[in-house]
């Protein structure tokens, strides 16, 4: 059976060192860290998985692999932008959402719509319905609950 793939959104330099985390405990846990592919949370969230032995994938919104940062294993070259939201979402068997602005909310939303499990990680968007976590851990074992 393929591993667990979990789709880490967000952005925001004062986020890293949580994303980090988030993906540090998710390979741990065996799972593939799938982003977006660019820098700040995304990097973060990529590094922490690498730092712990993981693989993660990148789905980037330009038309050259060399965009994604430096701890992507697999990118994913899309030339559509802000569309390939879509695709790193529907990516994960779940979403952790850390930080973030609109993207980060349109990402939630296709997510929701597809019937992904979302967990927010404080501070973040306050949306009905989306469970949220106080930490990484509980982040991390909400979406693979």
């Amino acid at each position: 059976m393929a591993a667990v793939q979990v789709a880490v959104i967000g952005s925001g330099r004062e986020h890293e060192g949580r994303a980090e985390e988030v993906g540090r405990l998710l390979a741990e846990r065996g799972c593939t860290v799938v982003t977006g592919g660019l820098g700040e949370v995304m990097a973060a969230a990529s590094r922490g998985a690498k730092a712990a032995g993981g693989t993660t994938i990148g789905i980037l919104p330009g038309e050259r692999r060399e965009e994604a940062n430096e701890w992507v294993d697999h990118a994913v070259v899309t030339g559509i932008g802000h569309a390939r939201n879509l695709a790193v979402v529907a990516s994960g068997d779940a979403v952790i959402a850390v930080g973030g602005s609109w993207g980060t909310l349109a990402e939630i939303g296709f997510a929701r719509t597809l019937g992904r499990r979302v967990v927010i990680l404080e501070p973040g968007w306050a949306i009905d319905g989306v469970e949220r976590a106080s930490t990484p851990e509980e982040a991390v074992a909400l979406a693979l609950g």
